[in-house]
C-alpha cells in the first residue's frame, strides 16, 4: 500500500503523543513492505524549504509553513493535503481533528481512502483562541463527514462520536514506547536533588488542561516528608501559564522543573519515580501514563473517563478532576500505603502489557486500511522513488 500521513509535525519524535504514535506504527508499516509519506512541518523539522529525509524507512517531506499561534498545524496540513494529490496513494491517513478540515480535498480529488485518528477532542484545549478552536471544531464536523473511517483511542471518545453525530468509530489505542536503557546509578536524578522512590513525577506539557498548578497546590498543602515533587515536560504555546507555575513554586526546595527529557534522561526519571499523578481535566489517551504503568510506577491521577478506562479495577488511585482537597488525601493515602499502591502498580503493569502493544495495534490499523480498499493490496516488494514537487507559500 502506499500512505500518506498528515497532521504529525514531524518524525522522529520529539514531543507529542501524535508523533510518537506515527513514529511507532509506520516504521513498522515500512517493514512489513508498505510505502509512508509523512508530510511534516518546517516548524518542527527546522528547514526552511522543501526537504525529504528518511526516518525508520518513512519518507518525510518537510513543508514551508508559518509558525504563528497554532495556524502552523492548520497550514501546514492544508499544504500536506494539496501535496498528497501529487501521487496515487491508496490511503491518506489524517491525525488529529485540526488537521482534519482539509479532509475534504482529497476526498473529492482522488481515489484515496480517507482515515482519520482523533487522538482528543482538541478544541477543548486552554491554549487556543476562539477562532483557532472554531476551526478545529470545523475539521471535527469534516472528518464525521468526508473520512471513509475515523480511529479514536478512547472509549470516552467512540461515545462522543456516537451521542454527537451518531457516527460509528473505531477504537484502537495508543501504546507505551519501550523507554530502553537507563542509569542503575540514577546519577542525573541525584544531580537534580531526587532520591529513587521518594518523589512524585508529572510527565507531559505544562498546559492547563493538565493541571500541574493543582498538583503544586496539594503537595505544598500535604508536604510530606521526605518527598519531593519533579515536573518533567516543556511548555507548548502558553507562557502565561509557565509564569504562574513559577511563581507558584518560587523558592520552594522541593519542587523541581527539569524542562522536556528524552532517552537514557527521562528513563531514569521515570523509574526512580515513587509515584506518577496526572490530575488532568483533558486527555486522549495519556501515553506518559501508560509507560509509568508499563514500568511498574504506581499511579493517581484524576477521575476524568480516559483515566478511568486505564486505572479503575485496583490498578491506580483515582479523585474527583479539580478537587484540591480530595487529592490532598488521596496523595496523602497513597505516600503512606506502599504495599497496596505495589498492587496496583503490578495489576497496571500487567493490564497494559495484555492490552497496549504497538504491534498489534499496527495490525490493527493496517487491518482497517486492507478492509477499505475495493481489492487487496500488497506490500511494495521494490518501493518506488518519486519526487513530489511542492509549490507553495505560507
Amino acid at each position: 500500500m502506499r500512505i500518506a500521513v498528515i497532521g504529525a509535525k514531524g518524525l522522529p519524535a520529539k514531543q507529542g503523543g501524535i508523533e510518537h504514535h506515527c513514529e511507532e506504527i509506520y516504521t513498522r508499516m515500512v517493514k512489513e513492505g508498505h510505502e509512508v509519506d509523512l508530510f511534516a512541518r518546517s516548524s518542527y523539522t527546522g528547514s526552511n524549504s522543501v526537504d525529504t529525509y528518511n526516518v525508520g524507512g518513512v519518507r518525510v517531506v518537510s513543508l514551508p509553513c508559518l509558525k504563528a499561534g497554532g495556524m502552523d498545524a492548520l497550514l501546514s496540513s492544508a499544504l500536506g493535503a494539496m501535496a498528497s494529490l501529487g501521487k496515487e496513494y491508496d490511503i491518506i491517513h489524517f491525525h488529529a481533528l485540526g488537521p482534519s478540515l482539509f479532509t475534504w480535498l482529497p476526498k473529492f480529488t482522488t481515489n484515496a481512502k480517507i482515515v482519520v485518528t482523533c487522538h482528543g477532542l482538541d478544541w477543548q484545549r486552554a491554549k487556543w483562541s476562539r477562532n483557532i478552536k472554531k476551526l478545529i471544531q470545523f475539521g471535527e464536523r469534516a472528518a464525521v463527514r468526508f473520512a471513509d473511517e475515523i480511529i479514536v483511542v478512547s472509549e470516552d471518545l467512540r461515545s462522543y462520536f456516537k451521542k454527537t453525530y451518531d457516527r460509528e468509530t473505531l477504537y484502537i489505542p495508543n501504546a507505551a514506547s519501550c523507554l530502553g536503557k537507563s542509569d542503575p546509578h540514577f546519577s542525573f536524578g541525584t544531580s537534580l536533588g531526587l532520591e529513587q522512590g521518594r518523589y512524585i513525577l508529572f510527565l507531559g506539557r505544562l498546559v492547563p488542561e493538565k493541571c500541574p498548578d493543582l498538583l503544586i497546590q496539594a503537595f505544598q498543602k500535604l508536604r510530606p516528608q521526605g518527598w519531593k515533587l519533579a515536573l518533567v515536560g516543556a511548555t507548548s504555546d502558553t507562557p502565561h501559564f509557565t509564569a504562574e507555575l513559577d511563581n507558584l513554586a518560587a523558592h520552594d526546595k522541593d519542587i523541581v522543573f527539569t524542562g522536556e527529557l528524552k532517552g537514557e534522561r527521562l528513563a531514569e526519571i521515570i523509574r526512580g519515580a515513587g509515584l506518577f499523578a496526572l490530575p488532568s481535566q483533558l486527555e486522549g489517551l495519556p501515553l506518559a501514563m501508560l509507560e509509568a504503568m508499563q514500568e511498574g510506577i504506581p499511579v493517581l491521577a484524576s477521575d476524568i473517563p480516559v483515566h478511568k478506562q486505564l486505572v479503575s479495577n485496583n490498578r491506580g488511585v483515582l479523585f474527583p478532576v479539580g478537587d484540591l482537597d480530595c487529592c490532598v488525601r488521596r496523595l496523602d493515602w497513597a505516600i503512606h500505603h506502599p504495599e497496596e499502591m505495589a498492587v496496583m502498580a503490578s495489576n497496571a503493569q500487567k493490564y497494559v502489557q495484555q492490552n497496549y502493544n504497538w504491534d498489534r495495534i499496527t495490525d490493527e490499523t493496517l487491518g482497517l486500511y486492507k478492509s477499505l480498499l475495493p481489492i487487496a493490496v500488497s506490500p511494495i516488494t521494490t518501493p518506488e522513488v518519486t519526487n513530489i514537487l511542492v509549490k507553495a507559500e505560507c
